[in-house]
């Protein structure tokens, strides 16, 4: 038996919209995890979608996603992405959902090891969290106590969202939806899991920050090939509406993550040092955190600009 392709066929329209006025906005390799193959990220010239074209498949998806043996290389690289799940800014996060009732039940989509749960706890101490993930790491941290009901598997799967309907009063997508094969049917499915009155909680990379231009493939956010789809906020908005939501927070400035150039040269040294890469870029691990200093002091002044580079959505199931 053949295996079965790891890329869909190359489409000539936005999955967004359906404009044909498509434009390649890059081509990159897999710059993280240093696996072979080259992908391309196209944008749509009407409604600003950027995706992945051609689209890996789910097998394709599947196979990239896998951790290699023996870790990521380039560990500074690693380090720098993993600023995005610090403990201040997923206290942030859990607070921006302060001003409305105190949830009774939360499920957090692509949990992964629940460390958003765990701190969102810190917040709200009396709310039940639930994880739900792919991969086994979220019934590992069922174990550990970070979630009180895990679910392996995915949200748009028949079953699960039987077993989850109309059972929560927030649902949080923090940097998932940019994974996933179908947004659209993301979406849906985390809308029928909340209550009437219920908040869903998104946070995406904003695909029209001047960081995307400025940086191009080494922008992290771009993120080939596991970003599957990078939605503009308007269209994002548009959708939520569209499925009777009402959106009572689109916020660029406060979700703000401060690692552009940090992790733009992490990942640029991970990938021209030749291996063994180890002790050179253990070398480079200052150039590295200066890059880093500077994300942090220039982050007051950039998150209200254009160069913000995530957008925080609370919208609230009518």
């Amino acid at each position: 038996m053949p295996p079965r392709p790891i890329h869909e066929p190359r489409r000539d329209d936005c999955p967004w919209c359906g404009s044909k006025r498509l434009r390649t906005r890059l081509r990159a390799s897999d710059l993280l995890q240093h696996r072979p193959g080259t992908f391309a990220v196209d944008e749509c010239r009407d409604c600003a979608h950027t995706f992945q074209n051609p689209r890996l498949t789910a097998e394709g998806l599947a196979l990239y996603q896998r951790p290699p043996a023996g870790g990521l290389p380039g560990g500074s690289a690693e380090r720098v992405l993993a600023t995005r799940t610090r403990r201040r800014r997923l206290v942030a996060t859990a607070r921006a959902m302060l001003p409305f009732s105190e949830p009774e039940s939360w499920l957090d989509v692509g949990t992964g090891d629940a460390l958003f749960p765990e701190v969102a706890k810190e917040v709200f101490a009396y709310t039940s969290f639930d994880g739900l993930d792919p991969t086994a790491r979220v019934v590992r941290a069922r174990e550990a106590g970070r979630v009180e009901e895990a679910h392996q598997g995915q949200l748009t799967d028949p079953a699960t969202g039987a077993r989850l309907r109309a059972r929560y009063d927030v649902v949080s997508m923090l940097g998932h939806v940019e994974h996933t094969l179908d947004p659209r049917a993301e979406l849906r499915a985390a809308l029928l899991a909340l209550r009437p009155g219920g908040h869903l909680l998104l946070e995406l990379p904003e695909p029209r920050s001047a960081f995307a231009a400025l940086l191009g493939k080494w922008w992290v956010a771009h993120g080939q090939p596991r970003h599957l789809h990078l939605i503009p906020l308007p269209n994002l908005r548009a959708e939520l509406e569209s499925r009777g939501c009402t959106v009572v927070t689109a916020d660029r400035s406060g979700a703000h993550v401060p690692h552009d150039l940090a992790a733009a040269l992490a990942l640029s040294l991970s990938h021209s040092v030749p291996a063994p890469r180890t002790a050179l870029l253990r070398a480079a691990a200052p150039l590295v955190t200066a890059a880093g200093a500077l994300d942090h002091a220039l982050a007051p002044l950039l998150r209200h600009t254009r160069f913000s580079n995530t957008y925080r959505v609370i919208a609230r199931k009518n």
